[in-house]
């Protein structure tokens, strides 16, 4: 399945169906009155978020989204039925904007999440509705009212608990290779991950969902490499893992590069806790792999840790950082949240 991201569509409610002009003609009733039923109303537009989806790559092939129109009334008082709705179905993390793609209209965050987007136009009335004690077979009734419509973005933002996050060819799909069932592309050259990709580990009897986010660049906060969009999957995001390659020339240049990227890019990508690790150390000499940490321990403020997916070198020790990383910050939550207010008999 092809990862996307981000999709734009046009949704439209449905429109009111319009009333009826009827009146009685029953054998033996002279003065039949009117009986023109009402129109019934448009259908809805909605969007839900649902378990099991992961991209939004439904709406690269159908952008337009329209719901029913409501039934015509009917003589003998029948009403006409309401249109069926539209429910736009999208994963958890789905930021729905205004065709302008900045004015946030939702964010669907949980499963079972739903939303109107669009509501259908109201029904006409039929020509019983107009019935008065001096008109007494009026012979007018309403045209249903027309639904709304409007083009929306999607914006998808992945949710996962730990996010990778280094220069391209830092190790990072290999990692996640190795700590979840995930199968990301693994090749020797940059810009092997197009696409971010999530996997769920498993350590210590606890599980956390990790994200793999394609490699960033200089300049990734103003979109050069698709970089603005590989960062705000980082945002939701509780704790970053950061790789830095150590077989790069200097590995503490690279780890300053995509801080600084991080902090250009703002949304409090740069005060998430970060878990800072030298990767590829497997294919280091002791000498190489001691200049490297102490460039990497200068860049940072703090010692890295060692690891090698390839080896297994440290990454049952990266796990349990991030997972204290973790239990430290639902911690701090806890403690934030308000209380419950007491219950009044």
């Amino acid at each position: 399945m092809k990862f996307l991201d981000e999709a734009k569509v046009y949704v439209r409610s449905g429109d009111g169906g319009p009333g009826c002009v009827s009146f009685r003609r029953e054998k033996f009733i002279e003065f039949g009155g009117p009986n023109g039923g009402d129109g019934g109303r448009g259908g809805d537009v909605w969007i839900e978020c649902v378990q099991g989806l992961n991209t939004l790559i439904d709406y690269r092939y159908r952008q337009h989204f329209k719901a029913r129109k409501g039934e015509h009334g009917m003589g003998s008082n029948c009403h006409g039925a309401k249109g069926d709705d539209a429910v736009l179905q999208v994963p958890a993390g789905t930021q729905v904007l205004s065709e302008d793609g900045e004015t946030l209209i939702a964010d669907m965050t949980e499963v079972g999440q739903r939303m109107r987007l669009a509501k259908g136009g109201n029904g006409g009335f039929g020509n019983a509705y107009f019935t008065t004690s001096t008109n007494r077979a009026p012979r007018h009734a309403n045209p249903g009212l027309e639904g709304q419509e409007m083009w929306v973005i999607l914006r998808l933002k992945l949710i996962a608990d730990a996010g990778l996050v280094g220069l391209p060819n830092a190790g990072k799909s290999t990692f996640l290779a190795t700590v979840t069932a995930a199968k990301p592309k693994i090749a020797d050259y940059p810009f092997t991950t197009l696409h971010p990709g999530l996997g769920v580990v498993r350590s210590d009897e606890r599980e956390f969902v990790l994200a793999d986010i394609p490699g960033l660049i200089e300049g990734a906060h103003e979109g050069v490499g698709l970089g603005d969009r590989f960062l705000a999957h980082v945002e939701r995001c509780r704790v970053l893992l950061h790789l830095v390659e150590g077989t790069s020339e200097h590995a503490g240049k690279a780890y300053k590069l995509v801080r600084r990227e991080l902090e250009a890019y703002g949304g409090g990508l740069d005060d998430k806790p970060e878990i800072v690790a030298l990767s590829k150390a497997d294919a280091l000499d002791p000498e190489t792999r001691k200049q490297q940490l102490a460039r990497l321990k200068r860049a940072a403020g703090r010692t890295a840790m060692v690891l090698s997916a390839a080896s297994g070198e440290g990454v049952q020790e990266a796990l349990r950082a991030i997972q204290t990383q973790l239990d430290a910050g639902a911690a701090a939550e806890a403690e934030t949240a308000e209380p419950a207010a007491p219950w009044q008999p």
